[in-house]
């Protein structure tokens, strides 16, 4: 069967116009299962960050214009009052002349607007404070809703929180989150070639890598996974499979089916479930991607060969998961320059795994054995498919994996 090949920018319309208005549930999560989830929606705070005028050193806390002047030779001289520590309220007020002892972290009584150091004072024979060093107004002090103020915008929707974001929600007292349900991705194999990993291949047989690699990369991507084996090439099982898969799960993955029949038979099941958005798209590796819908879901049939089913996810279902999640692209990319010459095949985008040493890319290749490839590479880089390949010195961008 001949494919109607089309670009990788058509190929990014069809899947994000025919799948946009696809809609991810949402649930409330608890604090303690939040690390790894997407938020669903903006998290606004309730309160002010710190909710009090907080001084910053141990010390005593003073009105600044008391101290101006003060030096080592002619130190201020202020009453102290009593003493503040952490967690206690600040139930004194000062005036002129006046100070209160206190520590990091205490509230900053009334009329005070700054804290001296004690490195920078000295109690007189008398009870009093000797102020040697003059500060400022508010210095060492942490204003009242410094750090976060009522109705400010902590976190935003899409965001995939980390050990850093739960430090966060728990100093504004946010016990749990709205967040976007996880994406379930179905994952079928296909091929008489294809055996489970716990088995020794047969000569001619292949063990099935591209379950788990992209089962991985789903999961990276905020994803359940349910894997659902290895279908051989019959038409009945891969249609009775992908029907099941589509009763569970959000996005089905299919790979393999070496054979031109195979991948015919792949076309014919999305074909009759729903409606094939497109067969082929100019990059490679992934020539023969399929691209399906199904009551609303996406289906992907991915080529069999591991790299080719890895880079085909990676630069077409990983960025589907995201839009579907509201997440903001971020690939952690390095600029570089080429090593060699890297010639290309016109016409098609072309990704090429890199190792990365002091800004220069050299690239891997291989005729197979994608489990190395993947392994030593830092990196790839896209060659765009207008050009015939990268000069020597030709600089790049390298997306890191």
């Amino acid at each position: 069967m001949m494919l109607k090949v089309v670009s990788t920018e058509t190929a990014d319309e069809i899947i994000e116009n025919s799948f946009s208005s696809y809609a991810v549930t949402t649930e409330r999560v608890g604090i303690e299962k939040l690390c790894g989830r997407i938020l669903a929606r903006d998290i606004l705070s309730q309160e002010n960050v710190p909710s009090f005028d907080r001084v910053t050193v141990d010390g005593y806390a003073v009105l600044s214009s008391d101290t101006f002047g003060s030096s080592e030779s002619v130190p201020a001289q202020l009453e102290v009052l009593g003493e503040i520590l952490m967690g206690d309220e600040a139930k004194q007020s000062i005036t002129t002349g006046q100070c209160v002892k206190i520590s990091t972290g205490g509230m900053l009584p009334e009329g005070a607007d700054s804290a001296v150091m004690v490195e920078n004072t000295e109690e007189a024979f008398d009870g009093s404070c000797l102020v040697y060093k003059a500060v400022s107004p508010f210095e060492n002090v942490t204003k009242k809703g410094d750090d976060v103020k009522i109705g400010y915008r902590v976190l935003e929707s899409g965001t995939c929180l980390s050990s850093k974001h739960i430090g966060v929600l728990a100093s504004l007292g946010v016990t749990e989150a709205e967040c976007f349900k996880k994406i379930r991705v179905g994952i079928i194999s296909s091929g008489d070639e294809v055996v489970s990993i716990e088995n020794t291949p047969a000569p001619g047989q292949v063990r099935d890598v591209n379950s788990h690699i992209l089962y991985a990369l789903c999961l990276e991507a905020g994803c359940e996974c349910i894997k659902y084996g290895i279908v051989t090439d019959n038409y009945e099982k891969l249609y009775t499979t992908v029907k099941k898969a589509l009763s569970e799960c959000d996005i089905i993955l299919l790979s393999g089916g070496s054979s031109a029949g195979a991948r015919d038979m792949t076309v014919k099941v999305i074909g009759e479930l729903g409606r094939v958005l497109l067969h082929g798209i100019a990059m490679k590796p992934g020539k023969p991607t399929i691209v399906g819908e199904i009551g609303g879901k996406a289906v992907f049939g991915l080529p069999g060969h591991p790299a080719a089913a890895y880079f085909t996810a990676l630069r077409f279902v990983v960025p589907l998961i995201k839009r579907l999640y509201a997440v903001k692209e971020n690939h952690r990319t390095a600029s570089a320059v080429t090593q060699v010459n890297i010639s290309s095949n016109h016409g098609r985008e072309e990704f090429i795994p890199v190792r990365l040493t002091d800004g220069v890319v050299q690239p891997i290749f291989r005729k197979s054995g994608v489990i190395s490839l993947l392994c030593e590479a830092d990196g790839y880089i896209v060659v765009d498919r207008n050009k015939e390949g990268l000069k020597v010195g030709e600089a790049v961008e390298v997306r890191l994996f």
